[in-house]
Parts: structure tokens; sequence; C-alpha cells
């Protein structure tokens, strides 16, 4: 009867182990790209505790010594993350593919071990790289891009800004990049027209800011494509965004002195961990200091996941309103671009104002 009970309590632990693996990492397999020769390239992978109850990471265990290893933590509440950085020295020549396991366990310093995480980085070591320089961390299939989202900002009416987006072949085919779904006041140059193996180029956006009417931010996205042709997806997506300040130039010199003025009550949003609640919101309060009503023409979200309220745009000298924001955690979890709220006033010294939104 012992041994059954024994046997039995062994069965299961086993079959524990076996299928309750906890530490998920969001992308096992990192494309580094092209380096050149002992030019350590670096990878980064975020890894998050799925189960119910804290873990351990006991240690990373890289496959060989020309790579090096590091943790951001090592103990993990249930949903908490980490990272894990690996690098790789690149002191041989061509097509790499190194792999680090990650081991952890239910207690701090031993206890019930789990099925090992298995993390891989890869790309090629060149003896020279030709027009290749700097960092490429994003990637749309074999293109690799130094940003993956464009944002022209402070622009004034009648400016022609332009923002550049580097971008490497990580192929062994030639491209032809070019860019799709262009808005009017958009324009796009892409050099060379044909984009050789292993080779960088550029992508050349220019704003027409006259052939925007409205003040504050306008948002769109365009579609970066490797070939003529090319379907186009979510995954060549590109963000675009643009804040166009407002004329105040009847408060220049002595007129300033009448101008209004807003201060607020926080710099930021505070959201905190929202982990477990559907909505959290938070407030600042604005109030106007100065001598003449300050009027909010414009007030926007950057990004999805918020609303916002505020209960008056027009305030009169001494008079105050408040700011609400409420975030939504499902539409939260995967942004791409950081949190923030846009309004543009009539205060000359906060034509435009950004308030940051911080979410864990």
């Amino acid at each position: 009867m012992r041994h059954r009970i024994k046997l039995t309590a062994l069965l299961f632990l086993l079959s524990f182990a076996a299928h309750g693996q906890r530490l998920v990492v969001d992308k096992p397999t990192v494309n580094c790209g092209k380096t050149s020769y002992q030019m350590p390239v670096t990878a980064t992978f975020e890894l998050q505790n799925k189960g119910p109850k804290p873990l351990f990471i006991e240690d990373v265990h890289p496959d060989c010594g020309c790579m090096k290893a590091s943790l951001s933590k090592t103990r993990l509440k249930a949903g908490e993350k980490c990272t894990v950085q690996l690098q790789y020295d690149a002191r041989m020549l061509g097509h790499f593919e190194k792999s680090a396991i990650v081991t952890y366990t239910a207690q701090e310093g031993g206890g019930m071990s789990f099925e090992p995480v298995l993390l891989k980085m890869k790309g090629v070591v060149l003896t020279e790289v030709k027009d290749f320089t700097g960092s490429y961390p994003y990637s749309m299939g074999d293109l690799l891009l130094d940003k993956e989202e464009v944002e022209f900002d402070d622009v004034n009416k009648g400016d022609k800004p332009q923002q550049v987006i580097h971008i490497v072949n990580n192929s062994d085919k030639t491209m032809t990049p070019n860019v799709q779904h262009l808005p009017s006041y958009l324009t796009a140059t892409v050099t060379p027209v044909q984009l050789l193996p292993e080779r960088t180029g550029k992508v050349v956006l220019t704003l027409n800011s006259e052939a925007i009417h409205d003040f504050g931010l306008t948002q769109t996205s365009v579609h970066l494509a490797s070939q003529l042709g090319e379907k186009v997806t979510q995954d060549t997506e590109i963000p675009i965004s643009v804040v166009l300040l407002p004329d105040l130039k009847d408060f220049d010199g002595n007129n300033r002195q009448y101008a209004p003025k807003m201060t607020f009550s926080a710099t930021s949003l505070e959201l905190g961990n929202i982990k477990g609640k559907k909505q959290k919101k938070a407030e600042v309060i604005i109030t106007n200091t100065g001598r003449l009503p300050l009027e909010i023409s414009s007030i926007q979200l950057f990004t999805s996941g918020l609303t916002l309220t505020v209960d008056k745009k027009v305030l009169q000298a001494g008079e105050h309103t408040k700011l609400k924001v409420v975030g939504d955690l499902a539409k939260l979890k995967n942004l791409r671009t950081k949190p923030r709220v846009l309004m543009i006033t009539n205060d000359p010294e906060h034509s435009k104002v950004v308030i940051p939104i911080h979410v864990r």
C-alpha cells in the first residue's frame, strides 16, 4: 500500500512537470541579420511566467563559450516578464545559429524543475559588410529596418520635413522595395531602386504640411513591400503620425504677458499595473493661470485601448478642468507605440502638450 502511494505521487509529479511548463518566450528565434567579423551581436528575448504561482530562473546556459548571457531578474510572479540577452562574439565567418536554454524551478534554490526554454539567435558574419552601418532591429520578412514607425513632430504650416528609414536586404535575392498606400500629404522615394543582397538602402518620406488641414495629430499607415506587387499585410505596416502646430504670432513680443498659461497637477497619467482589472482610470487637473481664456483646440490619443474625457475646452483666467483617461486592459496588451495624450492649445508656451501614460 505504501509503495502504491509513493508511485502515485511520483507519477503525479512527473505529469505536472511534463505539462506544467509556465515560462513562455515571446519569440524563441531572433534573426540578427548581418554583422562584420569580431563585431559582437546581441539578441533580446522576452519571457513571461504564464503560471498561477511564482517561479525562479536558475540559470541561462549558452551552447558555447563564444556567447554571453544576461538576465534582468530571476524571480517572476504570476504574469511577470523578464528579458534575456544573448551576445555572440562573431569570431567565426559565415552563417551562425547559436542557442541557450533557460532552466527554472518552482522554488528558489531548487525544488520541482520544469522543461527548459530554448532560445536561438542566428545571422551571418561577413569579412566585409559593404555599405552596412547602424542597427536594424526590426524585420519585415527578409527586409530589415532601423525603425518601425515614423513621427513628424512639431510641424509648422508650410514645412516640408523628411524622415528616413534605413533598410537592409537580408536575403540572397535582389529586392525592389516600395511604399504602398501613401496618403495625399506624403511622398516616398526608395534608393537604390534595386537592393542587392547584403546591401543597405533608404526610404525617404517627405511631408507636405500644406495638404493637412487640421491642427494637432493626424495618423495613418503605409506599407513597405520588398517586391513590386507584393500583397499588403499587417506585417508590412508602418504607422505614421504628424503633429501640426497652430500659428500663435498674436502673442509675440509684449503681447506675451496677456497670453493664457496652462499648468498641470501632474506631468503624466499613471494607470499603474492593471493586471486583473478590465479598466483603470487616471486624471490630471488643468488650470489656466494666465490672463486670457485658454483654448484646447485639439485633444487626441496616439494609441488605441484608451478613452479620454475633459470637462471643458475653454478655461477663463483662474478656471480649471479635469482630464480623465480610462485604459482597457485587453486592448493595451500589444501596443507598438507608447500611450500618450496630445493637446493643442493657444498657450504660446504650451502650444503642443504631450502627456505620457504609464501602464505596467
